[in-house]
């Protein structure tokens, strides 16, 4: 889908921009509202590192939380410096929603993936469905009148995309592509882990996982990286965008 195996194991993208997913998981209310932590987790550490921050969709709840959203952090070694943030994030903590007062956990997915450039993964627009709507606001109201949002069907794969963020319907068009080929460039990957794990004679599934970090805001605070088994304190700093205590632990 993208370049040739040969040539694509000399490409680095670790320089590259990138596009910041995430989804609430398990937890209901409370993981939609731990997906919003996070999106304003990573937005406040690149306002922090001078990097540019475009939230391209955002599909919010009718409580402030959110579904899953979407952004565009251009800046330098993007991919070199989140690649790692890839994986399920748990948060433990006392219910803000849970009137007796409750420890909850939640669940959301982050992924991040490169900027692929148009020319690396042409697409062919007969494989396209295109459709346009309203930007919405929480709870799926309509803000604007004027279908400026576009949603995008790669038909061949099933994968579909979305930005509401820009003004003209053209700008948002060229960046639900922009997400499309990232997605295509994910799927991409897969595959060749999944070629590689045949070769070597075990299967590796590719799916969530177990949580790759946990943040315990009660009845301590930690954050823990579960593949490395290193530690941090201060939950609160951290979730307001002191992000370089975490990223190399």
């Amino acid at each position: 889908m993208l370049k040739g195996d040969k040539e694509r194991q000399d490409v680095s993208y670790d320089s590259r921009n990138i596009t910041l997913s995430i989804y609430a998981g398990a937890g209901g209310r409370d993981a939609e509202d731990w997906a919003l932590m996070l999106l304003r987790m990573y937005q406040r550490y690149t306002e922090k590192k001078n990097w540019k921050f475009f939230l391209l969709d955002k599909r919010e709840n009718e409580f402030g939380g959110i579904k899953s959203a979407t952004a565009e952090i251009n800046g330098r070694d993007l991919f070199k410096t989140f690649k790692n943030e890839n994986g399920v994030h748990r948060l433990v903590r006392i219910s803000p929603f849970s009137s007796a007062k409750l420890r909850h956990t939640s669940f959301a997915l982050v992924e991040v993936l490169p900027i692929i450039e148009a020319k690396e993964l042409p697409l062919d627009e007969n494989d396209l469905e295109i459709e346009t709507f309203r930007s919405s606001g929480p709870g799926g109201q309509n803000v604007n009148k004027v279908e400026t949002a576009v949603r995008v069907l790669h038909k061949p794969s099933g994968v579909v995309v979305a930005c509401q963020a820009e003004r003209s319907q053209s700008s948002n068009k060229e960046k639900a592509l922009t997400i499309l080929r990232t997605k295509l460039y994910q799927l991409s990957e897969q595959e060749k882990v999944k070629t590689l794990a045949d070769l070597k004679g075990k299967k590796i599934k590719i799916e969530w996982g177990n949580q790759i970090r946990s943040y315990v805001l009660h009845p301590y605070q930690l954050v823990k990286d579960h593949r490395t088994g290193k530690k941090k304190g201060n939950v609160e700093e951290i979730l307001d965008g002191n992000l370089d205590k975490i990223l190399n632990i």
